[in-house]
């Protein structure tokens, strides 16, 4: 077990991890730390948008137009003066923070299950 311990089947249910395609990306001079602005089309769930610390490997042409993994049931927060409607997944390492890929196309909206 790990130091997280063990969740319920419906604990996961709860995460709505959910496929978006990137639209846009700005930069965010106001971040504390070296960011950039995101708007992704999540389907039928609308475009929402992200502040995501991932310009140590990323840049927008690496972005636009790729589809990535995103919770999107988190309500709103405030980062600095920009709000930010899901939280982009991804797994941090020495070089920087590597977004969650999808090995093939799926229509936008699509849950992880």
């Amino acid at each position: 077990m790990s130091e997280q311990g063990t969740i319920t089947w419906g604990d996961f249910e709860k995460v709505m991890l959910c496929a978006g395609t990137v639209q846009r990306v700005e930069p965010f001079p106001e971040a504390r730390k070296p960011a950039w602005k995101l708007w992704v089309d999540f389907g039928p769930h609308g475009v929402r948008k992200t502040s995501a610390q991932i310009k140590d490997l990323y840049s927008p042409d690496d972005l636009v137009g790729r589809q990535i993994v995103g919770v999107i049931n988190f309500p709103p927060k405030q980062v600095g003066p920009f709000v930010s409607e899901f939280l982009l997944t991804g797994f941090p390492t020495e070089e920087g923070v590597v977004v969650t890929a999808i090995e093939r196309p799926v229509p936008n909206g699509t849950r992880l299950a």
